[in-house]
C-alpha cells in the first residue's frame, strides 16, 4: 500500500497544453508496472530515487572536483580522460555528490513530497487555470503506482477548486482506478495493442487488466471526458489492423475522444544519464504511417461525436 500522505514525484512541470484542457501543471510520480521498450520517462519506472550522470554538464575533474570530495564513501574517482568515475559497489545512495554539484551534472531523479506541498506547488499556477480551463495532471511512470497518494493529491487539489486530470495505462486495482476517477474532470488512458502477444513483448504485461479495467471504467463513468491514446510505435503497433482492433474495441460513446501519437525519441539521453541501454535506439517510425492512420483516427471521432 502507498502512503496516502506523501509520495516520491520526479518532476512538476508547468505551463503544459497537452495533457489535458487548457494550460496545465503535471505532477509526475515515480514508479510503473509496464516496461515499454520505447519509454521516454526511463527515469520513472523505479519507485526510488535514481541518481544520473550527463557528461554533457560535467566541468571535468581539471577545474572540479566537489563530486569526489565530498562523496564520503569514496565513490566517485577522476578516470583518465578526465571525466568522474563512479563505482556502484561503494556508493550507498545518499546522494550528496548531487547535493555539491554546482553545474547539474549529478542529478537525482525523485524525491519524496507531501500531498500539501505537492498542491502548494501546483496552486501557483491557479491563474492560468481559471483563464484556460485548466488545472493538475497526474502523470509518471503510473501514478496509480502510488494509488493512496495519487487519490489525496487528486482530493486536496478539487478542494482547493483546481481541475484534475490524470494520465494512466490502466494497469492498476480496478478499485484504485475507480476512486482516482471519483475526483477527475478528466482521464487520459492509453491502450497500447490489442493483441495480447503483441502487448506482452512490447511492455512486459499482458492487456487483459488495461481491456478489463477500461470496459467497466466506461460502464461507471459515462460522464466522465476520458481520451484514449495510443502511441504509435515502429515494429509494434504501426499498423492499421492492429489500431482498427483497438478502436473497434472502444465503446462509442459521446464523452470519449481518440488520439494517436507518433513515436520519439526525445527521452533517449535520459537512458545514458542512467547507465542504462535504450532498446529502441535505432527504431525510426516511417513517416508515411502517420498518413495512413490518422484518417482511421478521424474517422472514429467522428463517431463518437455522434454517439
Amino acid at each position: 500500500m502507498s502512503n496516502p500522505n506523501e509520495g516520491i514525484i520526479f518532476n512538476i512541470q508547468n505551463f503544459s497544453v497537452h495533457d489535458g484542457a487548457g494550460i496545465r501543471t503535471i505532477v509526475f510520480m515515480k514508479g510503473c508496472p509496464l516496461r515499454c521498450a520505447w519509454c521516454s520517462n526511463p527515469e520513472s519506472q523505479l519507485m526510488k530515487p535514481q541518481l544520473a550522470f550527463n557528461p554533457m554538464k560535467c566541468l571535468g575533474t581539471e577545474k572540479c572536483t566537489s563530486c569526489i570530495r565530498n562523496c564520503p564513501e569514496g565513490a566517485i574517482s577522476a578516470s583518465e580522460n578526465g571525466v568522474i568515475a563512479m563505482d556502484p559497489e561503494k556508493c550507498v545512495r545518499c546522494h550528496t555528490c548531487a547535493d555539491n554539484c554546482a553545474p547539474g551534472a549529478l542529478n537525482v531523479y525523485g524525491k519524496n513530497m507531501a500531498v500539501r506541498d505537492v498542491i502548494d506547488e501546483v496552486e501557483k499556477e491557479a491563474a492560468f487555470y481559471s483563464r484556460s480551463g485548466g488545472g493538475m495532471t497526474l502523470s509518471g511512470g503510473e501514478a496509480l503506482s502510488q494509488p493512496e497518494f495519487a487519490v489525496a493529491l487528486l482530493r486536496e487539489a478539487r478542494r482547493r477548486r483546481i481541475k484534475t486530470a490524470m494520465e494512466t495505462c490502466g494497469y492498476a486495482r480496478y478499485e484504485d482506478l475507480k476512486a482516482a476517477c471519483g475526483y477527475l474532470n478528466e482521464l487520459i488512458i492509453d491502450i497500447k495493442a490489442f493483441n495480447d502477444d503483441v502487448h506482452k513483448k512490447g511492455t512486459g504485461v499482458s492487456n487483459s487488466r488495461i481491456l478489463e479495467n477500461f470496459k467497466q471504467l466506461v460502464k461507471d463513468f459515462p460522464e466522465l471526458p476520458i481520451l484514449v491514446r495510443t502511441p504509435v510505435i515502429p515494429e509494434f503497433n504501426d499498423n492499421a489492423e492492429e489500431i482498427k482492433k483497438i478502436i473497434d474495441f472502444i465503446p462509442v460513446q459521446g464523452n470519449i475522444t481518440y488520439e494517436l501519437l507518433p513515436y520519439h525519441r526525445m527521452g533517449q539521453p535520459k537512458y545514458e544519464y542512467l547507465g542504462m541501454e535504450f532498446p529502441y535506439a535505432d527504431k525510426q517510425l516511417d513517416e508515411n504511417i502517420m498518413k495512413e492512420l490518422r484518417p482511421l483516427e478521424r474517422a472514429a471521432n467522428e463517431n463518437f461525436k455522434k454517439a
